[in-house]
């Protein structure tokens, strides 16, 4: 019965002891961060009702309301030059129907433009770019509207695995505007884009072409359409960096045809590769690929009898 009793207050004990510490400790900490929360919280609000009143989130609030477009316009410039572009493009889209027709609708347009660009919105500058060029392909803002065109295609040309379209249609406006403005500033930047873009496409074509060359004879003969997409595309990209691994290409998968022919067209086939050969060590005889090229002759040679 005596020991009963002591572990009954034993257990007592035990129970204040955590009540007390729970009172002590954790029921004024639960409060002080609760305190803290509100506290924080009204701190963050009183920051961003600062930040509002420096940066003039009251006034611009105002300016969407104005019925006074000139005081837009002005606005927007302001804006504009601030790198506030967001807050540009929205005061010069509200104005724009009313400058329509106007000698400010030159203005508008153009900066609707810059605006779109500071924002990285490359595909809505193009549209306005564009806009500018149709509407005056003669006015003050003429140079940088047709190169903006292709340069924002060239921002937007794709990844080269993917449909090249758009680095078509970069190359096509940095073409007609360095046609137009060859003496342009812009005009040295618009030739490196452009051969940027031819590489893009040379590349494409050379993925294609190793496709074809690692499908062998897999439902027909994937080497002569290695070969031709490696020639079409010297012939389109000249100036491509990617010449020599089409040249090289070329005469493994003339090579290859050679060894994988019948006998009556081995001889044929070792002929074309030889040549090929000879045409590949003039271009690059510093080449890589000089080693194992000197090996193709040898087994070229078995045919040819040279």
């Amino acid at each position: 019965m005596q020991v009963f009793s002591l572990q009954i207050l034993k257990n007592l004990l035990n129970n204040c002891s955590k009540i007390c510490i729970y009172a002590i400790f954790v029921v004024p900490l639960q409060a002080f961060l609760t305190k803290m929360r509100k506290s924080g919280l009204i701190i963050l609000l009183s920051i961003a009702a600062l930040v509002c009143l420096l940066t003039g989130c009251g006034d611009y609030q105002k300016l969407l309301k104005s019925r006074d477009p000139e005081e837009k316009y002005q606005a927007a410039l302001r804006y504009f030059n601030e790198q506030q572009y967001v807050k540009s493009q929205t005061l010069l889209d509200d104005v724009a129907n009313y400058y329509k027709g106007t000698e400010r609708s030159e203005d508008v347009l153009a900066y609707l433009a810059r605006s779109y660009m500071g924002q990285k919105a490359y595909e809505s500058a193009t549209s306005y770019y564009q806009a500018y060029v149709r509407n005056y392909p003669k006015g003050k803002y003429a140079a940088e509207a047709y190169f903006q065109v292709g340069h924002c295609q060239f921002l937007e040309s794709p990844d080269p695995r993917l449909d090249q379209e758009t680095t078509r249609k970069a190359i096509e406006a940095l073409t007609l505007f360095v046609e137009l403005y060859p003496e342009s500033p812009y005009a040295e930047q618009a030739y490196s884009e452009m051969s940027e873009l031819y590489d893009k496409l040379a590349l494409k074509e050379l993925k294609s072409a190793q496709l074809y060359y690692n499908l062998g004879t897999y439902l027909g003969n994937n080497y002569l359409s290695c070969e031709i997409v490696c020639k079409n595309a010297l012939k389109n990209y000249p100036s491509n960096k990617y010449q020599e691994d089409f040249s090289w290409l070329t005469l493994m998968a003339k090579y290859q045809q050679m060894v994988n022919s019948f006998e009556e067209l081995k001889a044929e086939r070792a002929r074309d590769a030889q040549d090929e050969y000879y045409n590949f060590v003039t271009e690059y005889p510093d080449s890589k690929h000089r080693k194992e090229a000197d090996k193709m002759l040898q087994q070229i040679r078995k045919i040819t009898k040279d």
